[in-house]
């Protein structure tokens, strides 16, 4: 390397001694370890030689735009909501059973709690444009089940052929069904548009990023 000079310009290599200026672009050949990296060079050191297109760039792990820190905050929400009050019984007895007490003895009422659990770590691991927008089916699919479980539960509420039942619906229930339906929406959008990008490389607004 220490026998090397180059070109400012186009970085074409000689050997100290060969020439004094470059034969093309006419300029002052110089020691290559002053000189800046090139393009190639820089391409080389990305993962395989190949430059990281902004809509595959990692993001942060606790990345919020996007719509992704809405899904986040939402599971982490619609889980507490699961254990809060879901029904407050007066008859025949006094009782506040939550989302995980009508689940054990209705089995099918699980599919809210775990589709919150699920949704969490789904939306850690999408940490680009391109895995976000991947996404968006999964994630809808997830944020829609604890909506149509309240729903179920709102249209078929519990009862008993001989023993009278009296009950009001628990924050627990209202919380779950509007935290899905956010999310839900939310998950649509999920990764925003390909055509507006903003990241630490720069942006590509209004016009989409080539994709190979």
């Amino acid at each position: 390397m220490g026998d090397l000079i180059a070109c400012p310009f186009c970085h074409e290599l000689f050997a100290r001694g060969e020439a004094k200026e470059c034969p093309a672009c006419g300029l002052v050949l110089t020691d290559l370890r002053k000189l800046s990296l090139s393009l190639d060079a820089q391409a080389e050191q990305d993962d395989f030689g190949i430059p990281i297109q902004p809509h595959l760039e990692q993001f942060p792990w606790f990345e919020v735009r996007r719509g992704r820190g809405l899904l986040l905050v939402g599971a982490i929400l619609g889980f507490i909501a699961f254990f809060a009050p879901w029904v407050n019984m007066t008859s025949p007895e006094i009782r506040l059973l939550s989302g995980a007490d009508l689940a054990r003895r209705s089995g099918w009422v699980w599919g809210a709690g775990v589709a919150w659990f699920v949704l969490f770590p789904m939306m850690m691991s999408r940490r680009s444009i391109d895995q976000m927008r991947g996404a968006r089916v999964a994630a809808a699919f997830l944020s829609a089940i604890p909506m149509l479980t309240t729903s179920i539960l709102w249209l078929l509420p519990p009862h008993a052929r001989y023993v009278p039942i009296r009950f009001v619906w628990g924050w627990g229930l209202y919380a779950t069904w509007g935290l899905s339906f956010i999310a839900t929406l939310a998950s649509i959008r999920l990764g925003g548009r390909i055509d507006d990008i903003r990241v630490s490389r720069g942006s590509l607004a209004g016009r989409a990023p080539t994709l190979h």
